[in-house]
């Protein structure tokens, strides 16, 4: 699950410079090509006024040459229709390169985020990593698009007049060498204030968009707490924090030295070649020409204001994406462990768990051990471990200290894809995809063929109402499964999980929403997947505690007991105390 790049394509974490480099040095060859098409352009660029300077000396002195002039003119024509060319192939390198690199980072992002484990999803709001992936990503293009592209091209604009002026006289270089100094110190201070703008703008546009998220997501809740107005309120301060900030950008935006520079570099220059002029060092086509080419300083000057803007929040959204991937994720993939065939032992030798180290632990110290094809019932109050207890078969969590053993062998040592292919976990808390029903039960098998997927349902007991639909299997259903009953939702959660034939089964109070008539018939369905497969029940119903060949009984995260039902009822009181509430 790991994004996996060749050795000589693996991008740098270290600092969002070199990472966005490490994407960019792939596409070296469109780098050139929008490198060579700004030199082209710029020099290009260059010859226009000094053509035009040319044009201008010989209609003072012979304006009868039309020929000469019609030359003049069509070299310029030349010089522009050459120009538009290099500038197509500039952008057009630069853009493709920019696209690459979005497609590249978001992909790198994905991947990193399916690789993290649990714990790590558990403390992030699902907004602002939206945020990120989608918004924060973009801003990464535009980094290079029009960014780089821009800088790329200004900078060049503003070696031009260096080496074309020299030729009218060698003092007319002065201006245009002061303007590039003063230009970059003022760049340099003007970045150094942008960059807390653009900072602070992407953390309040994530700010907003987790909100957003939460209130959509808990729409259910908001509604029914009638919480709308409250919910709206909230929304209106997080929109006016993240329009603040975009002001306050603004106004850094606003400031901007070099436009004031190039008007007294275009002040001084013209007035430096006029004093040429006078005193006859130059010609009148010489200030023509010098006044166009200091004109190039226009370019450089007002494509920056936007250029170095979007740089900015292209380095600010990278160390976002960066600060996000770079977050310690302790869940090893191990794709070079156990892959072998499965038998279903379980074993738990002296496990703990927390979810972190400010928190309190879960689970102390449990030890049990199940043979293969054995049924388990797992009962307990209500945060007394019993769903953690069975994360850490899977490794959706990893146990902080102990082992948990899948046939003799740490879980950890297991290939992560092995393990959790003979695995499955039906919730309690369904969830479902946006997609057709056939492609919510074959999520686990994709390949699986019709004839497998009918039959999973219908031992799932699932057939006949989705046979009501008017598209039967291809109906498609919404997020969670909203257009579904519970218990709908939790047979098709049964049918996906009897597809995958796993070697250890989960059921987590999989049977809550079902009424009683449906529950008979999946009870049966249930013991039938059950013989020969290590199952785990987590339940308060006696009818499923009954025929579980082990129960586990759990008291703030500590085994109270270990035996069958009639055991229990003699010997447990935890365990009497549970069929008492």
């Amino acid at each position: 699950m790991e994004f996996v790049l060749p050795e000589h394509h693996r991008t740098d974490h270290t600092h969002p410079v070199k990472w966005i480099y490490s994407h960019a040095k792939r596409y070296w060859y469109l780098i050139l090509g929008g490198l060579i098409g700004s030199l082209l352009n710029a020099g290009l660029a260059g010859l226009t006024p000094v053509y035009t300077g040319q044009a201008f000396n010989l209609i003072q002195t012979d304006p009868g040459n039309i020929q000469q002039l019609g030359k003049i003119a069509i070299l310029i024509t030349i010089t522009l229709t050459s120009r538009a060319i290099s500038q197509y192939l500039r952008n057009l390198s630069l853009e493709i390169t920019a696209q690459f690199i979005e497609r590249n980072v978001r992909d790198e992002l994905y991947s990193n985020m399916l690789g993290k484990s649990m714990t790590f999803h558990s403390m992030q709001p699902i907004g602002d990593i939206m945020a990120k992936a989608t918004n924060d990503v973009r801003e990464v293009n535009y980094f290079f698009s029009p960014g780089i592209t821009m800088v790329m091209g200004s900078l060049v604009f503003l070696i031009i007049p260096i080496i074309y002026s020299p030729q009218y006289h060698p003092s007319l270089v002065i201006v245009p060498i002061l303007f590039i100094i003063v230009y970059a110190w003022s760049i340099r201070h003007y970045l150094s204030r942008l960059g807390p703008a653009t900072e602070s703008v992407r953390a309040n546009f994530g700010k907003l968009n987790t909100h957003l998220t939460e209130s959509l997501d808990g729409i259910e809740i908001v509604k029914g707490a009638a919480r709308e107005k409250e919910e709206i309120t909230s929304f209106i301060s997080n929109a006016h924090q993240y329009r603040n900030a975009m002001v306050k950008q603004g106004d850094v935006e606003a400031v901007y030295i070099p436009l004031l520079l190039m008007i007294i570099a275009l002040s001084i220059g013209l007035g430096q070649s006029l004093y040429l002029y006078k005193i006859g060092l130059i010609n009148m086509g010489a200030v023509v020409a010098y006044f166009g080419l200091l004109m190039m300083l226009d370019f450089p000057t007002f494509a920056s204001l936007r250029a170095y803007s979007r740089i900015s929040s292209g380095i600010a959204s990278a160390r976002r994406i960066l600060g996000l991937m770079n977050m310690e994720n302790n869940l090893d993939q191990n794709i070079h462990g156990v892959s072998r065939k499965m038998e279903g032992e379980v074993e738990f030798r002296d496990v703990s768990f927390q979810y972190g180290p400010e928190l309190e632990p879960i689970l102390h110290k449990i030890s049990f051990h199940i043979k293969p094809g054995q049924r388990v019932a797992i009962v307990g109050q209500t945060g007394s471990g019993k769903t953690t207890l069975c994360r850490l078969i899977n490794r959706t969590y990893d146990c902080k200290t102990g082992q948990v053993l899948v046939d003799g062998i740490d879980v950890r040592d297991w290939n992560l894809e092995a393990l959790r292919h003979n695995i499955s976990i039906i919730e309690q808390d369904i969830f479902l995809f946006s997609r057709s029903i056939r492609k919510n039960i074959a999520f686990g098998r994709p390949r699986a063929t019709k004839e497998e997927i009918i039959n999973a349902a219908q031992s799932a007991q699932a057939d006949d109402f989705i046979n009501s639909f008017p598209k039967k299997y291809e109906t498609v259903i919404g997020e969670r499964g909203v257009t579904l009953s519970g218990g709908q939702r939790q047979r098709l959660a049964l049918a996906r999980a009897f597809l995958t034939n796993p070697r250890i089964l989960i059921l987590d109070d999989s049977t809550s929403a079902i009424d009683s008539a449906t529950e008979d018939r999946i009870q049966k369905a249930i013991f039938a997947a059950a013989r020969g497969r290590t199952t785990f029940i987590i339940t308060h119903r006696l009818s499923q505690i009954r025929w579980a060949d082990m129960i586990l009984v759990l008291k703030g995260g500590e085994i109270a007991a270990i035996g069958t039902h009639d055991e229990l009822m003699q010997s447990s009181e935890p365990y009497r105390d549970i069929f008492k509430e």
